[in-house]
């Protein structure tokens, strides 16, 4: 067996991020049984660059994370990117009704999370203990999960501010794997107006398309 590194703490790190080389010809097992997986992360190595592969029980993701690599290696292709949403997409009222919350909670700011339940298949809309709100600040805390349930969507509001994502929504959403939505001018003639991205192994992706069905277009 292939020792990766001689400290314990390193070695664990690095097996929690598998690397995966794709081979030209055949398949990787390996890779194979992580993008089968229920839960798991790791990386495809190929010659059209370095993917991510990521799952969790609401989301099988693939994106990659480097252009591909002028070196020669006798590697295959990495494949296709996808974003899959495993749980399928979220009931529109959900949205509406985290809308209404913002709106009432004017001019403060507010928060809500959507979760889902991997055995039933439910989502429902959980408001987070409030530490702090006004206009410009808001301080919350996330729900406690019980078992089966995944937090799949982070929203909050600036109120009849802009929406966009502040350095402390940066270094909140860093580690997280979620949506995470903001919404501006709310109750103003040109709201509201809408920021989202997909956070995924330290990475903040634009999501393609509206996760709420009903709805055709990401902000």
């Amino acid at each position: 067996m292939t020792m990766f590194a001689d400290d314990p703490t390193a070695a664990a790190v690095l097996a929690d991020m598998p690397c995966y080389p794709v081979p030209h010809q055949g398949r990787s097992p390996g890779l194979d049984a992580l993008r089968a997986a229920r839960t798991g992360h790791g990386l495809a190595i190929g010659k059209d660059g370095v993917m991510l592969v990521l799952r969790r029980p609401w989301l099988a993701l693939d994106v990659l994370v480097t252009p591909p690599i002028d070196a020669y290696l006798p590697y295959g292709s990495v494949g296709a990117p996808r974003a899959d949403l495993r749980c399928g997409r979220i009931p529109r009222a959900h949205l509406d009704e985290i809308l209404d919350h913002f709106h009432a909670a004017l001019p403060n700011e507010a928060a809500a999370f959507i979760l889902w339940h991997e055995t039933t298949g439910e989502f429902v809309v959980r408001l987070p203990a409030i530490d702090e709100a006004t206009p410009t600040r808001l301080v919350y805390r996330p729900p406690v999960l019980e078992s089966g349930w995944h937090l799949v969507c982070d929203i909050h509001s600036h109120g009849i501010g802009r929406a966009f994502f502040s350095a402390t929504d940066n270094e909140d959403d860093m580690h997280a794997t979620k949506m995470a939505l903001v919404f501006g001018r709310l109750g103003q003639p040109d709201g509201p107006m809408t920021a989202s991205r997909l956070c995924a192994g330290g990475l903040f992706l634009p999501m393609p398309r509206s996760p709420f069905a009903g709805d055709h277009h990401a902000a």
